[in-house]
């Protein structure tokens, strides 16, 4: 959507404000913005998060009029807000389980571009720039987690912002200046408070960033085959409006099913009874979008150079965050797509499997058994973190850049058009002749 638009509209005041503000060229470049035409519902899932964002910023505005930041009231308005407030049950509803559906949407969404190598050249910005929106999400779904005070808010901020001590010279001081304090209190409510309203406003900066550099260098799609020609695309509208709208209406019958018959299923029993620093819960765990990363935060157990096993566990949280960023210089394979690469879909499958069992490990206790030989302990709930946390990094750093190397791939189609034809071709399920080329404008 770069570069100055020839649209010019055919009403004389639309073309007064258009030639002033181009708004108007811009919005008719993006409904005619040539898409590879054979996208699949995975690509609706951008859209799905564009929505899910402007959602959570107008019902979080809403729910700020309502809200206070008191340690002593802070959990009894969350409490009005569901009960006395008009419609304040739904706004509060949306609110918590769209941060669940955001980061849902927004996994779908980085592992789709993770198996079909949307992060190649040339959309290397694009990728670091969705990085980037991946952080500042968890940083305001951190901060939100905290707002209504309960038992897993006040202990969740208690111990991951300890974590930040063992950062050696800063630590304390860093701790302090988060917490505004020595302790969890109503300088940290504040605080948090203040960047869960402003952090949002800065991921749709980031967002406008994101759709820009995708409009610059166009979508990837499943063959990772780049566009050769008008036969390879259709335009944006009315095209993939129409798919987008499908999939958005998909998934919003899913978020309403949590909304109106599930609306406390991922909320912690413990986070329905008011902040007390005096009582710890059993299990303090973060929501199940951060479980991974907290697994790979637990699952360092050495201390090195005289610096506690607790640094090495952070520099590795982030790391696994921060790695994403390097991927599309880790992976060596001249092939985009994964559908083409039968070796690389074993070692996928396998990354899928090793993030999701760090997700449990990350739920449970870390003392908990997983594997007993007699009246011995073979493998707690740490050990198995601690195999899975290596293959994360194994993954990144030695699997991507070597099977590049040494992995013979499928070969690939001619073109997209030749992919789509050939999926419609005798032997896939229409007879011949049952197939036209669709007539588009590119």
């Amino acid at each position: 959507m770069s570069g100055h638009t020839t649209y010019v509209p055919s009403n004389k005041a639309a073309r007064w404000f258009n030639d002033r503000l181009p708004i108007l060229g811009m919005a008719h470049e993006f409904l005619t913005f040539p898409t590879p035409r054979n996208l699949n519902y995975f690509w609706t899932f951008g859209g799905i998060l564009t929505v899910m964002l402007v959602m959570q910023i107008i019902t979080g505005i809403i729910l700020a009029m309502h809200y206070v930041a008191d340690t002593k009231l802070a959990f009894d308005s969350v409490q009005a807000i569901k009960r006395d407030v008009n419609f304040g049950w739904l706004i509060q509803t949306m609110h918590a389980n769209g941060a669940t559906m955001f980061f849902i949407a927004v996994y779908i969404h980085m592992f789709r571009g993770l198996y079909f190598g949307s992060y190649k050249q040339p959309r290397e910005v694009l990728w670091i720039l969705g990085v980037i929106i991946l952080l500042l999400m968890m940083a305001t779904a951190f901060m939100g987690y905290v707002l209504p005070f309960g038992q897993m808010s006040g202990w969740g901020a208690t111990v991951i912002t300890n974590f930040f001590t063992a950062i050696p010279v800063v630590g304390s001081d860093l701790l302090v200046w988060l917490r505004g304090g020595y302790t969890i209190d109503q300088a940290t409510l504040n605080r948090f408070f203040s960047l869960h309203y402003l952090l949002p406003f800065m991921i749709f900066g980031v967002v406008v960033l994101h759709v820009w550099a995708l409009h610059a260098v166009g979508n990837n799609n499943p063959t990772g085959v780049s566009v050769k020609s008008d036969k390879d695309t259709v335009p944006f509208h009315p095209y993939m409006t129409v798919k987008d709208s499908v999939g958005l209406v998909g998934f919003a019958l899913f978020f309403a099913l949590f909304i109106f018959y599930m609306p406390d299923y991922f909320g912690e029993a413990d986070n329905y009874v008011e902040f007390n620093s005096l009582k710890t819960p059993a299990h303090i765990k973060p929501e199940w979008y951060f479980l991974p990363f907290y697994a790979i935060l637990r699952a360092i157990p050495f201390t090195l150079f005289g610096l506690p096993a607790t640094l090495y566990g952070l520099i590795a949280m982030f790391g696994s965050i921060a790695i994403l960023a390097f991927l599309p210089w880790l992976d060596t394979s001249k092939v985009r797509s994964t559908s083409y690469r039968p070796a690389y879909k074993i070692f996928f499958a396998l990354f899928v499997l090793t993030c999701l069992i760090l997700g449990y490990c990350g739920s449970q206790p870390t003392d908990k058994e997983v594997l007993r030989v007699g009246s011995k302990v073979v493998l707690d709930m740490t050990g198995l973190a601690q195999i899975f946390t290596a293959y994360y990094f194994l993954h990144f750093l030695v699997v991507l850049p070597l099977l590049g190397l040494f992995e013979k791939p499928l070969k690939l189609p001619a073109s997209i058009a030749d992919s789509v034809l050939d999926s419609i071709r005798p032997g896939h399920g229409l007879p011949t002749g049952a197939h036209a080329e669709p007539q588009t404008k590119g």
